[in-house]
């Protein structure tokens, strides 16, 4: 996966979204120098795609060392805001109030509301705001209905949708939606794939897309969306560990990084991984974008920012509670916060979950900053990397909004 942890245990299962459980290494040590895979076939072909990557992606031998690939690739950033699905007649203020603050785009969360409807109400509401599902639930929904769904979209913002992705877990898909959860990641893949044969189709009139999970070959005029007057819609995964993302550089057009995705994250996993995977489909990095979303801690005063320290430490807290995420907190020096967060999640105790996130915690999955200082903050920290800073925590107070909504501008005309 690029740059791996010294004797790592990696397990690439795939289809489920878990990376490597590491034994606790100092933060910034890792490095590819100390690499010692255990000989499998599974890590020989892992080694394979990534080396190849890294003799199409990068200038020399020595290169691999001083030299991130991603960086030579990415510049402008785009700022977008995070916020869940809202009642259908309150989305279309939200969707204004972000165009007006001058952030680059909305991106809709699926969690009790669909995003989809969202989306639309937004996308007449302000016309020209760019538009994404961050992401919206896949296997409930055919690939056919989500593709049709995501090309009206892409219709009614005029190209400025784009259709983010994901497989939640089991719990969610068999126990609330009532399908089958088996061997997701590749099912993911499929997914996606058979999502933009849909596409193809609506403009071509032919389907024919044959695959382990989807045999897709039957659209006739009256069934067709037809042709529209924009580019078909990106599509986006969320993925987390190294097979997801190798997956997502390989077959989507951008990733979607979770919210635990810390610096150390992104360079040991994140950006090799994509990089491997878009060199097997022969496209460059740069075709697949990184989104990434970001908490922030801001404020002008020692005590606006401890209420705000004391926000990101409960929502820290709920993402650290997955099992499938805690190697992201080993590899940066938290070792076993998962599970004593999971203790406390077992009790009912949620002020003690939160009490499991420490300063030091925030410092690393956090950005906190001035006002002023936020824009070089949140630029030093993912220029390079991220195409798209997304915002987690920006739509509070009507102020604060604003304010972020100065910074968002002021990074993306940079």
């Amino acid at each position: 996966m690029g740059e791996h942890p010294p004797a790592a245990r990696i397990r690439l299962r795939r289809g489920i979204d878990r990376g490597p459980r590491c034994s606790g290494v100092p933060r910034g040590s890792r490095s590819i120098a100390t690499v010692k895979p255990k000989p499998n076939k599974d890590m020989n072909d892992t080694f394979a795609v990534i080396n190849a990557a890294k003799e199409i992606l990068m200038m020399s031998a020595a290169a691999v060392l001083t030299r991130p690939v991603w960086a030579r690739y990415r510049s402008t950033v785009q700022v977008d805001v995070m916020t869940i699905p809202q009642p259908l007649d309150q989305v279309g203020d939200v969707a204004r109030r972000t165009q007006a603050s001058g952030f680059s785009g909305l991106l809709l969360t699926e969690t009790g509301r669909t995003a989809y409807l969202n989306a639309a109400v937004a996308s007449q509401a302000a016309p020209g705001l760019e538009l994404s599902t961050g992401v919206a639930v896949a296997f409930p929904r055919s690939p056919f209905v989500t593709a049709a769904t995501a090309w009206e979209l892409q219709e009614a913002t005029n190209g400025k949708f784009r259709l983010g992705l994901g497989t939640q877990v089991r719990t969610h898909v068999v126990r609330r939606y009532g399908m089958t959860f088996d061997r997701p990641g590749p099912r993911l893949r499929d997914y996606v794939r058979a999502v933009k044969a849909c596409f193809a189709a609506f403009r071509t009139g032919t389907l024919d897309h044959h695959s382990e999970f989807y045999d897709l070959d039957f659209i006739t005029p009256q069934w067709s969306p037809g042709p529209i007057d924009a580019p078909d819609p990106k599509v986006d995964v969320a993925a987390v560990n190294p097979w997801m993302l190798r997956m997502a550089g390989e077959v989507a057009d951008g990733v979607h990084v979770h919210p635990l995705g810390e610096p150390g994250y992104l360079a040991r996993h994140v950006m090799p991984n994509i990089a491997a995977g878009a060199a097997k489909s022969k496209r460059s990095p740069s075709d697949i974008a990184v989104i990434v979303p970001v908490m922030t801690i801001v404020g002008d005063t020692e005590e606006e920012r401890r209420n705000e320290r004391e926000l990101a430490r409960a929502s820290m807290s709920f993402y650290a509670s997955t099992p499938n995420y805690a190697f992201i907190l080993d590899e940066a020096g938290f070792e076993g916060t998962t599970a004593r967060i999971r203790e406390k999640q077992k009790a009912g105790d949620f002020k003690g979950m939160a009490a499991q996130i420490t300063d030091d915690h925030l410092a690393t999955f956090a950005t906190e900053s001035t006002w002023d200082g936020l824009e070089d903050a949140l630029v030093d920290k993912y220029e390079g990397i991220a195409t798209r800073i997304v915002l987690y925590n920006a739509l509070t107070d009507p102020e604060r909004f604003e304010r972020y909504g100065e910074v968002a501008q002021r990074i993306s005309a940079r």
